[in-house]
Formats: structure tokens, sequence, C-alpha cells
């Protein structure tokens, strides 16, 4: 992904938004603050016809090095789109690329209605470790996330 993919995947992140299930934001960040929050070197848009129509990326959960190689993902595909299989293609490259990039566990925050986002972390290797009740206020409700992750059998636990 690239500074130039920014207006198409502000856009994808903008309809994620308007879903109510895809993250607490309510609004899509500058460039500038979004870069900040990525890992450069894990994130990628889907492309179909040339136009950007998903993409996935990694932030770090802590600065600490003991947490080196532990990371959240994001991963937001065009409503226009849903059903083609992007997301679960985004997602089995993040976890290729991160694995080469030394990322041992990947967690997700999902909403439990995100039933799409969940089938293909499920699919993908990820277990759920926890059910975070009532963790935040969203458009006036208290909502729940699930936690899932996925450790590498690769990376980092020898």
């Amino acid at each position: 992904m690239w500074e130039e993919d920014w207006e198409s995947v502000s856009t994808i992140f903008k309809e994620g938004i308007a879903t109510g299930n895809a993250t607490f934001r309510e609004t899509v960040p500058s460039w500038e603050e979004w870069d900040k929050l990525f890992v450069q070197n894990c994130r990628f848009v889907a492309e179909k016809e040339g136009r950007v129509v998903g993409w996935i990326a990694l932030s770090l959960v802590s600065t600490r090095p003991v947490y080196a190689g532990v990371a959240e993902l994001s991963v937001y595909v065009s409503p226009f789109h849903f059903g083609q299989g992007i997301g679960r293609m985004l997602l089995e490259e993040l976890v290729h690329e991160s694995e080469q990039k030394g990322f041992w566990t990947l967690q997700a925050s999902i909403f439990p209605e995100n039933l799409a986002s969940l089938k293909i972390h499920y699919e993908n290797g990820f277990r759920l470790v926890g059910v975070r009740e009532k963790i935040g206020r969203h458009f006036g409700a208290w909502r729940d996330l699930l936690l899932l992750e996925r450790r590498s059998d690769h990376v980092g636990l020898e």
C-alpha cells in the first residue's frame, strides 16, 4: 500500500465505519495519522480491474521490545465486493508476509455481529481467546468485542 492508494483506502474505511460493525472509529483519520498507526512493511491493498477494493494492515500492540512480534490487524473490503474472497486473500497474504517480517502473534478485535470477518479469521488459523464485554460505547450503545489471535508455527516460538 502506498500513499497514492489513500483516497481509495480511506473511502473503504469510511464505508466500514458506516456499517457500524467494523470499528469503534466514527471518522476516518488523515493520511498522516493513519500512516503513523500502521506498520510500513505489512500493509496491502487488493485491486480489481485497477481499482483498490480492499486493504489490510498491521499495527503494533506495544512499543516495548518484548512485544516486537505481536500486532493487531485491520482488514476492510468495499461493500461492492463483499463475498468475492477479497478479505480472505488479503488475510492469507498478511499472515504469510507478517511471518516473513518476524511477527509471531497476530490479534484481531472483532464485533460479534461481523460474521464475515470472524469466518475468514477462523479459516486462517485464528482462535477465540476472549470476549471483552461492554468494552466501549459505540453510537450510544455498549458493545462487546471478540479477541482472536493467531500464533505462528514458524516464528519466535522455538
